[in-house]
């Protein structure tokens, strides 16, 4: 446990920024997993899931929880369900 004030506060800002972090990829997560399940049973409101869920990834990308490239790699795979 940390004995200096400034350490204290930054576990304090930490844990924060963890559960922050935790929530902001577990909604990225949950938009491409109900993208999908969407696509794979033929539901008409896929569309809207396929923006949802690519939007989801560019947020997550804004904010630096996944790098740049696995955003792109993860909208491309999202795009060619998509057209299928």
């Amino acid at each position: 446990m940390p004995q200096i004030k400034s350490a204290k506060k930054r576990v304090l800002t930490q844990e924060a920024a963890r559960q922050r972090n935790a929530a902001q990829r577990n909604a990225m997560r949950s938009a491409v997993k109900s993208f999908k399940t969407a696509k794979a049973s033929d539901a008409d409101n896929a569309n809207d899931l396929f923006k949802a869920a690519t939007r989801a990834i560019d947020m997550a990308k804004s904010k630096g929880l996944i790098h740049a490239n696995k955003a792109g790699r993860d909208k491309s795979r999202l795009a060619a369900i998509n057209n299928k």
